[in-house]
C-alpha cells in the first residue's frame, strides 16, 4: 500500500484523468466524472493501494479541511445574481416553487421513512443534503455533507450519491416526457424564438473553454484562502452560524464584483478541487460495509423517491393551475433536481433555445441558495420530535 501524501495525491489525480477519460465512452458516460471518481477510486482503495478509512492518511483530512471548501467557494464565484432578470418572471417563479416543493418533499419523506430510526444519527444531514443537491445541485450536496460531516462516512456517503444519481436520472426522463404529453392535452402559449443576442450569451454560460492567466489563478487561490480563513474567524465570533454558511455568503458577494466574475479559471479550479474532494469520498467507501447496509441503500431510495414525487406533484400541480407553459414547468423543475447544466440539456432536448439561458441561471441561483436551505431544514429535522 502506498502511503507518502504524493504518491497517494498522484494515484488521486490518475483517478480523474481515468474517469474524464471514461465519461467520453457511450457506456460510462450517463454516469458523470463525479460518480465515475468515487467509483473507480473505490475500487483501488478496497484493493490496497491505497489507504481507505483505515489506515488514517493526513492527505485525506487535508483535503476535507482545504480543498472541499475552496471547491465550493470557486464554483460559487460564477454566480451573478444580476443576470437573474434575465431569466423572465415565470421561469424564476417556476424555480422558486420548485425550491419550496423540494423542502416540502424532504420533510414529509422523512417523517414517512422514520429517518431517526432507519437511517440512523445522520438522517438530518442526508435531509439537509438531499434538500441542497435537489434546490441547486451537487456543490450544495457536498457542502452539507462537509458541515456535518457525511464526508468522511464512505459509505453512508456513496450510497447517497448513488440514490441521489438513479433518481436525478429518472427525474430527466419525465421532464422530457410530461411536457411533451401536456402539451398534447392541455396546450399552452410559448415564449417567442430565442434572439441573436441571447443566444451569443447562452454560448458565454454554456462554453468550458476558458484562457487563463497565472494572474487569475493566483487571485482565485488568494481569494479562496482569505475566505477559509474569515469563514473560520467569523465563526469563532458568531458560532450558531456554521464556517461553510459563512463561507457561501463571502463567495456569493465577491461575485457580484465585476472584476471577480470575469476572472477566468473558478470553474477548472472548482471542478478539480471537486473532483479531488470525490476522490477521498471514494477511498473512504469500504466496500463490504456498503453490502452490509443494503437496507440503508434501500431506505434511501425510498427516501428520495418520495421527496422528488411531491416536488413533482407541487411543482406541475402549481403551474397547472397558474396555466404555465409545460415547458418553463419542467426546466424550472429540472434546474432545481438537475442543476444548470441538466436545464440545459433538457431544454435542447424539448428543442426551447429560447429557455437555455432562463434555466441555467435560475439553476446558478439554486447553486447560491441551496446550501441555505438545505442546512435549515437539516436543523428542523434533527430539532424536532417528527422524524
Amino acid at each position: 500500500m502506498l502511503t507518502n501524501p504524493i504518491s497517494i495525491l498522484a494515484v488521486l489525480c490518475l483517478n480523474i484523468v481515468a474517469s474524464e477519460w471514461l465519461n467520453t465512452k457511450p457506456f460510462f458516460k450517463h454516469l458523470g466524472t463525479g460518480l465515475l471518481v468515487i467509483i473507480v477510486t473505490a475500487i483501488v482503495a478496497n484493493f490496497g493501494i491505497i489507504p481507505a478509512s483505515s489506515p488514517a492518511t493526513p492527505l485525506y483530512d487535508a483535503i476535507f479541511a482545504y480543498i472541499a471548501p475552496i471547491s465550493i467557494f470557486l464554483m460559487l464565484l460564477n454566480i451573478n445574481l444580476n443576470s437573474l432578470k434575465k431569466a423572465g418572471k415565470p421561469m424564476l417563479m417556476m424555480f422558486l416553487i420548485g425550491s419550496f416543493a423540494t423542502m416540502t418533499g424532504s420533510l414529509i419523506a422523512m417523517w414517512a421513512v422514520n429517518g431517526k430510526m432507519q437511517i440512523g444519527e445522520y438522517y438530518h444531514a442526508l435531509g439537509g443534503m438531499y434538500t441542497g443537491t435537489y434546490i441547486g445541485g451537487s456543490i450544495n450536496f457536498n457542502a452539507v455533507a462537509l458541515h456535518y460531516s457525511v464526508s468522511q462516512q464512505g459509505g453512508l456517503f456513496s450510497a447517497a450519491t448513488v440514490a441521489d444519481n438513479i433518481i436525478t436520472a429518472l427525474w430527466v426522463i419525465a421532464t422530457i416526457a410530461l411536457p411533451q404529453i401536456l402539451n398534447k392535452k392541455f396546450p399552452r402559449k410559448q415564449l417567442s424564438e430565442i434572439s441573436s443576442e441571447t443566444e451569443v450569451e447562452t454560448k458565454q454560460y454554456i462554453s468550458d473553454s476558458e484562457n487563463v492567466r497565472p494572474f487569475d489563478l493566483a487571485f482565485l487561490l488568494l481569494m479562496s484562502f482569505a475566505g477559509i480563513r474569515i469563514s473560520a474567524w467569523l465563526n469563532s465570533q458568531i458560532p450558531q452560524i456554521p464556517p461553510i454558511l459563512w463561507l457561501t455568503t463571502i463567495a456569493l458577494i465577491l461575485a457580484q464584483i465585476p472584476t471577480v466574475n470575469r476572472l477566468k479559471g473558478h470553474k477548472l479550479l472548482g471542478l478539480l478541487s471537486v473532483y479531488l474532494f470525490l476522490a477521498v469520498i471514494g477511498a473512504y467507501c469500504d466496500v463490504p460495509a456498503l453490502i452490509k447496509d443494503g437496507k440503508l441503500a434501500l431506505i434511501l431510495m425510498v427516501f428520495v423517491t418520495i421527496l422528488v414525487t411531491i416536488h413533482g406533484l407541487i411543482v406541475f400541480g402549481i403551474g397547472a393551475l397558474l396555466k404555465q407553459d409545460w415547458d418553463i414547468i419542467s426546466i424550472a423543475s429540472q434546474a432545481n433536481v438537475g442543476g444548470s447544466a441538466s436545464a440545459m440539456a433538457l431544454s435542447r432536448s424539448l428543442n426551447r433555445n429560447d429557455l437555455t439561458l432562463p434555466g441555467i441561471l435560475v439553476g446558478a441561483l439554486g447553486n447560491a441558495t441551496g446550501t441555505y436551505w438545505g442546512i435549515l431544514i437539516a436543523e428542523i429535522m434533527k430539532n424536532s420530535g417528527w422524524f
